[in-house]
C-alpha cells in the first residue's frame, strides 16, 4: 500500500515537474498591434487560440498600437521585439536612423490599404475631383504619407488642394458632416467608421490607392535587430505561426473574428467581420499570395516602391535596397505559406 502511495506521489511530482518545465519553455514575447483590436488582427489572435505560437514554444502577448507610423520607434527602442506597421514608414525611418537597423521580415498587406475616402454628395468620386476641395488627413496618418506619389501618379495639382490637418478621432466625423470633403485613411478603418457615423454605404467612395497608380506594399511585420540576431528561432516560429493565423483566418473569418470579440467586447462583431472580410480581399488574399504564398516580397516591386517613396521622401544617404528593408530569411518554405 505504502509502495503504491509512493508511486502515485512519484508518477504525480514528474507530471508537475514536467509541467512547469514545460511552462518556463514557453517563450515570452510581446507583439505591438498598429492599431486596436478590430477585425483584421484576426490571424494573430487566432494563432493564440489555436496554440500556434505555443506549438512554436511561444507565448505572445498582443498589444494595440499608435498607428502605422508611429510604432516602429516601438520595435527600434526594444519596447517591443516584434510589431506590425507600415514598411514604407520604416524605409524612412532607418534613412532616418541608421545605427537601429529594424527589418520587416514578413509582408501581410501584399497590397495597402492606403486610400483616399470621401462621399458621392461631395461629387468626388476620382483622383481629380480633389482638386478644389479640403482633403483632411492625420499628420502621422500612413496614407498620408503617400500624398506626394499619388499626387505624381494621377496628375493632380496639388496647389488646388487644401489640406487640414484632423486628428484620428474626429477625421471620419469631420467628413460625415461636411467639413472636410475627403479624407485619407486605411480603407477598412475609415469606411466602417463612416457607416458607425450613419452614412450609408451607398453614398461612401473609397478610391484605393493600390488601384490609382502606389505600387508600394503595406504593414508588415517587423523585428528589433538585436532580438533577432540573438533570437533567430523566436522571429522564425512566431512568423510561421502568424502565418498559419493569416491562413486560417482566410479560410474561415466567421470563426476568425471570434477570437477578436473575445478581447473586445464592446465592438460590433458583425461590423468587424465586414472590416475583416474587407482587408483580406483588398489587402491579404492577392493574386500574388495566391501563387507566391504569404509573408513574402516581390524585390523588382519592392525597387519600384522604393523609388516611388523617394517622391514623397529626400532620403539623407543612399536609396536603400530591398534586402535592406525586408529579410526572407525568417519565413518557411513557399509550400507551407499557401492556402
Amino acid at each position: 500500500m505504502k509502495a503504491n502511495i509512493a508511486r502515485v506521489a512519484a508518477v504525480g511530482a514528474a507530471v508537475f515537474i514536467g509541467g512547469m518545465l514545460n511552462a518556463q519553455a514557453q517563450t515570452a514575447v510581446k507583439f505591438a498591434l498598429d492599431w486596436k483590436f478590430e477585425g483584421p488582427a484576426a490571424p494573430y489572435f487566432v494563432a493564440i487560440d489555436k496554440g500556434y505560437y505555443k506549438a512554436e514554444g511561444l507565448d505572445v502577448t498582443v498589444d494595440s498600437g499608435p498607428g502605422s507610423v508611429a510604432g516602429i520607434a516601438r520595435v527600434a527602442a526594444g519596447t517591443y521585439p516584434l510589431g506590425f506597421f507600415d514598411i514604407n514608414s520604416l524605409v524612412r525611418f532607418r534613412d532616418q536612423n541608421p545605427a537601429q537597423p529594424v527589418k520587416a521580415v514578413m509582408m501581410v498587406y501584399d497590397r495597402p490599404p492606403f486610400a483616399i475616402i470621401s462621399l458621392k454628395s461631395m461629387g468626388i468620386t476620382k483622383p481629380k475631383d480633389l482638386e478644389g476641395k479640403i482633403l483632411g488627413a492625420p499628420a502621422p496618418d500612413g496614407a498620408f504619407a503617400q500624398w506626394k506619389a499619388y499626387v505624381n501618379a494621377n496628375g493632380i495639382d496639388a496647389s488646388k488642394v487644401t489640406i487640414e490637418n484632423v486628428g484620428f478621432p474626429v477625421r471620419e466625423p469631420m467628413l460625415a458632416a461636411g467639413k472636410v470633403k475627403a479624407i485619407t485613411g486605411f480603407s477598412f478603418s475609415s469606411y466602417f467608421n463612416l457607416l458607425q457615423k450613419d452614412v450609408k454605404a451607398s453614398d461612401i467612395v473609397v478610391m484605393l490607392m493600390a488601384d490609382q497608380g502606389i505600387v508600394m506594399y503595406g504593414n508588415a511585420i517587423m523585428v528589433n535587430p538585436d532580438f533577432a540576431k540573438a533570437n533567430p528561432k523566436v522571429v522564425a516560429g512566431f512568423v510561421r505561426a502568424t502565418i498559419k493565423g493569416i491562413i486560417a483566418t482566410a479560410k474561415d473569418p466567421e470563426s476568425a473574428i471570434k477570437s477578436v470579440m473575445k478581447r473586445n467586447e464592446i465592438g460590433d462583431e458583425k461590423l468587424e467581420l465586414e472590416r475583416l472580410k474587407m482587408s483580406l480581399r483588398d489587402n491579404i488574399v492577392t493574386p500574388w499570395t495566391n501563387a507566391n504564398g504569404f509573408g513574402g516580397i516581390d524585390a523588382a516591386r519592392m525597387a519600384k516602391s522604393i523609388t516611388q517613396i523617394a517622391e514623397t521622401y529626400e532620403f539623407k544617404a543612399a536609396q536603400p535596397k530591398p534586402e535592406d528593408i525586408f529579410t526572407s530569411e525568417f519565413l518557411p518554405p513557399a509550400s507551407e505559406r499557401k492556402m
